[in-house]
């Protein structure tokens, strides 16, 4: 069974070509196929689009949140509601386009995990403004990440629900899945898709989400590599600035023996009592973080591995 997710917000003009389009394109196949629309909070009767097609259409399911809780949340909670195999995530306004989604799931067969789509075309006629901040953008997120991909920000994906089950999800980390879904082992694949241009409404993507996407991205780099073992995270840092402490330190105690230089005369004895405090304190939360996280698995119950599969077990 296929499950088609899609964000909505205030996307009322294209809800209804894009759930066409979805029928048209997945009703060809032979799989079992639902459509989940995740109503974001919309302003613009949008969500009233999606009861009135639901009405006659009983294989889309509709979601509506109180308010709007942003792309990924609206992604969680697709996917928390899917029943198929396969998830598929799309863009609701249209610029990606649902004839793609029979070779994202071809590839699929191959024995990936995820496979993600790569928009051609895209920013070709605002080269500096928009297409040159994508590629530094996604050039800085492939190498913090370990995932080289051409084209994050695509929503238009595959997963197998075993992969994607229990991958959690908040701020802007929904681009993030098939990074993180690496790390964990997984098989990910990227194909090139078509993009077209929005017609109805406007984008909800600005220059300053690119920050935010960075954050996000440090963050779960850091929850990935170093969720259970937070001492060498903290511990390292800490050890490197008390390190360069005591190397300042030095330095001033050097420079009074040798040339008499008076230790109010050099910031060296500011920095190094700096950098010493900085370290001690940074080593203390890295060893009140590992206490935090052995609360965290004994009380809960919780292991720090995921297991892909079982056999006569």
């Amino acid at each position: 069974m296929i499950s088609a997710v899609f964000p909505v917000y205030n996307e009322r003009e294209n809800i209804n070509p894009l759930v066409e389009r979805l029928l048209s394109v997945l009703g060809r196949r032979e799989e079992l196929f639902e459509l989940i629309g995740v109503d974001d909070g919309s302003r613009d009767r949008s969500f009233e689009e999606l009861t009135r097609i639901a009405g006659r259409e009983p294989r889309l399911k509709v979601i509506q949140f109180s308010r709007n809780f942003g792309q990924t949340a609206a992604l969680a909670a697709g996917i928390a509601a899917a029943r198929g195999d396969v998830i598929v995530t799309i863009d609701s306004d249209l610029e990606n386009d649902p004839e793609d989604i029979p070779r994202l799931l071809e590839k699929l067969k191959e024995g990936y995990d995820v496979v993600s789509g790569w928009r051609q075309g895209r920013w070709n006629d605002r080269v500096l403004a928009r297409k040159l901040p994508s590629l530094i953008a996604n050039w800085l997120i492939s190498r913090i990440g370990g995932l080289r991909l051409h084209d994050y920000g695509c929503t238009l994906k595959a997963y197998r629900r075993e992969a994607i089950a229990g991958v959690p999800l908040y701020g802007e980390i929904h681009r993030f899945i098939p990074a993180y879904l690496y790390w964990k082992g997984a098989r990910v694949a990227e194909i090139p898709v078509k993009y077209r241009p929005r017609i109805h409404g406007t984008s909800k993507y600005g220059l300053s989400r690119i920050f935010r996407v960075v954050l996000d991205l440090l963050l779960i780099k850091f929850l990935t590599r170093y969720m259970n073992r937070p001492i060498h995270f903290f511990g390292g840092v800490g050890l490197f600035a008390f390190f360069i402490g005591c190397a300042a330190g030095t330095g001033a105690v050097m420079l009074k023996i040798i040339s008499g230089r008076s230790l109010i005369r050099t910031p060296l004895p500011i920095l190094s009592a700096l950098f010493i405090i900085v370290g001690i304190q940074l080593i203390i939360m890295g060893v009140l973080a590992e206490m935090v996280m052995r609360t965290y698995y004994e009380s809960q119950k919780k292991t720090p591995y995921h297991i892909k599969g079982k056999i006569n077990i």
